[in-house]
């Protein structure tokens, strides 16, 4: 196959092979094209939100101090190839059609024989692991897809380190009803002996892990972000204090990256206690060279256009910490997009009291829900959350983008959340805008 066949490849296994979690697929696919997982050395990452954040500050850092890193997180934003990256290069068009073509001859064999087909993303970790053990990488920051215990990504056996950050209620028809069913899904990446680290959370959270580490065997590292100081915070980023560390300086903001960061942090002790060599130039370098495209991103600065893949109430209340740390002053708008399995009820009751006015979009994704039909529900709850704004539905995602930066002026805010699935074209169009 050439890029354009093994990207049409992927999209039809989206439709024709529904989320199917359980490892034995993934270990036969594997065991067929000869384990290479088992060559690489894993940082293992699973949680509702900041787990890509975390990904990102912990790929960043390890490259900074000369490890050549292999990194796996979902879904796209801007192009297919950026999920697979070594060294924040991603993987060129040519390798993964390579690799693509490989996975799906194996799979089509796999078929022949009687046995499941690979889904989507269990083609596609198994493209990643294959380009990883290629390229050589010392360490891998590997983010689950969905869950923990049954997720695809969970088959590796040589993890260096598990991480967990923030968990909340989401992906409930497939993972639990309550949130000690889900964090129970997503401690299952811990791994005998190894060790742990928990981003500091809920009680109900913090009790289930301890007591998978301890029927495990594994030491337990729980982050304090609560214990950084903050220094200076503007939308250029942020400066901390936290533990030993000092002065540390991050470009991603939101006020929840430093809960991110101070998780990070935490891995990377324990790194050091494993033998990496990672010196305190490399913390810095980067922790301060981050790139994390998609979440709470600043696209302009007259007027303030930021993009953020907020798509759960977790996320949602992250995002409204964030206006009220930056934006106490603005007018705001939003263009909201979001899929319709979210609790996207609950997302527009905390979000959008603070906006001013709202541009709902449908994004390009078969899980959508329609531009109407978010409008309405806004519609119906503003009374009741105190959202005294005016929604308005556009028929496209540039129509969204050029009519708020007319609304906006030079001073206004204009903020777009709810789903990474329509962010790529979205800032596509507002480069189209900014070129007009």
């Amino acid at each position: 196959m050439n890029y354009t066949e093994a990207v049409a490849y992927i999209d039809e296994l989206t439709r024709a092979k529904k989320i199917s979690l359980g490892l034995s697929t993934m270990k036969e696919l594997l065991s067929r094209l000869g384990d290479p997982q088992d060559s690489l050395s894993f940082i293992h990452i699973a949680g509702t939100n900041g787990k890509g954040s975390t990904l990102a500050f912990l790929s960043s850092v390890c490259r900074a101090a000369g490890f050549r890193v292999g990194r796996y997180n979902s879904p796209s934003v801007f192009s297919y190839c950026e999920k697979i990256q070594v060294n924040g290069t991603a993987i060129s068009e040519a390798d993964a059609a390579r690799l693509l073509t490989r996975v799906r001859q194996v799979s089509e064999e796999m078929e022949a024989d009687g046995l499941s087909h690979p889904t989507a993303f269990e083609t596609e970790t198994a493209v990643s692991f294959l380009y990883f053990a290629e390229q050589g990488c010392d360490l891998v920051a590997l983010e689950t897809g969905m869950g923990g215990e049954t997720d695809a990504t969970n088959v590796v056996t040589t993890t260096v380190v598990s991480v967990l950050s923030s968990i909340s209620m989401d992906h409930m028809q497939f993972l639990g009803n309550t949130l000690e069913e889900i964090a129970r899904v997503k401690g299952g990446i811990i791994k005998p002996g190894r060790p742990v680290v928990l981003s500091g959370q809920s009680e109900t959270v913090t009790k289930v892990m301890e007591e998978i580490c301890r029927e495990r065997r594994s030491s337990l590292t729980i982050s304090a972000p609560e214990k950084a100081k903050v220094l200076k915070a503007g939308t250029d980023g942020t400066v901390f204090d936290y533990g030993a560390f000092k002065n540390v300086k991050i470009p991603l903001l939101g006020k929840y990256q430093i809960i991110n960061a101070c998780t990070a942090l935490e891995v990377v002790e324990i790194l050091r206690d494993l033998g990496y060599d990672i010196g305190e130039n490399a913390v810095y370098e980067g922790m301060a060279s981050v790139v994390w495209p998609g979440r709470f991103e600043k696209l302009l600065d007259s007027p303030f256009f930021f993009i953020d893949g907020a798509h759960n109430p977790e996320a949602a209340e992250r995002l409204r910490d964030s206006i009220n740390l930056y934006f106490t002053n603005r007018r705001i708008l939003y263009i909201m997009g979001i899929l319709a399995d979210k609790d996207y009820r609950r997302i527009v009751e905390i979000t959008a009291p603070m906006a001013e006015k709202i541009f709902t979009v449908t994004p390009n994704n078969s899980r959508a829900l329609s531009a109407e039909a978010l409008a309405s529900c806004i519609e119906e709850q503003a009374e009741t959350i105190g959202f005294s704004g005016t929604v308005e539905t556009r028929e496209s995602i540039e129509r969204a983008v050029k009519d708020s930066l007319s609304w906006a002026g030079e001073d206004g805010c204009i903020i777009a959340f709810g789903s990474l699935s329509y962010l790529g074209e979205l800032k596509a169009a507002l480069k189209e805008n900014i070129h007009d």
